[in-house]
């Protein structure tokens, strides 16, 4: 009984954690393990489809979900990879100010503009977040991030979707050479900032803009 407690509790805390993006199909081979410890400058992966396990009665034969190193057939994509032109990527912020010791919550949003199907890679190898001030840019998530992996999503006609596990700003300069030591903080005091996004190597159109106190 003892064993049978820790599966089922281990399988349940996979799938509250697993939950980066919402309404994207998984297709193709698997992520790469999450890090153990992802840091405000790592976007989240993306998970594979687990709704069967979740759907799972208990038993003393159930395992934490596998790898989805196999695609079944009706999740094999046949669709060509989404092209640029038909994806639209927007910066999220979940606020437009933000008060003193308040961290910024960064997301990203896409849409498939096309009338077919189209496969993306929206692994955190592929996900970019810059800050900038005005010509100066104070932040970027790739600067210090750890263990990208790749995540081939299908993307229906039309679909839009978002990733449900924001990027926390922790309000400081990142670089490549702090990133295991004390960074300058960012004026506040109301100071404009913009968040752009990419994805796929494709940019956000437009910036998303919010200030600091």
């Amino acid at each position: 009984m003892l064993l049978l407690a820790v599966l089922v509790i281990g399988a349940l805390v996979w799938l509250f954690v697993a939950q980066p993006w919402r309404s994207v199909a998984a297709v193709g081979d698997g992520p790469a393990s999450p890090s153990p410890s992802a840091s405000a400058t790592d976007p989240a992966p993306i998970p594979t489809d687990t709704a069967d396990a979740a759907d799972a009665p208990p038993s003393a034969e159930q395992t934490p979900p596998p790898d989805d190193t196999a695609a079944s057939p009706e999740m094999t994509p046949t669709a060509e990879g989404c092209l640029p032109a038909d994806i639209a990527v927007e910066a999220l912020t979940d606020h437009q100010a933000y008060a003193s010791g308040q961290n910024p919550q960064l997301s990203i949003r896409l849409t498939n503009k096309a009338d077919a199907d189209c496969t993306l890679n929206v692994g955190t190898s592929a996900q970019a977040f810059t800050i900038s001030s005005g010509s100066d840019i104070w932040w970027r998530s790739t600067d210090c991030q750890t263990e990208p992996s790749d995540m081939i999503v299908l993307v229906k006609a039309g679909q839009q979707v978002t990733s449900a596990a924001p990027l926390t700003w922790d309000r400081t300069r990142s670089s490549t050479s702090t990133c295991q030591g004390d960074r300058p903080a960012a004026p506040g005091g109301g100071a404009t900032y913009h968040l752009s996004v990419s994805i796929a190597g494709i940019p956000s159109s437009t910036t998303a803009a919010f200030q600091l106190y």
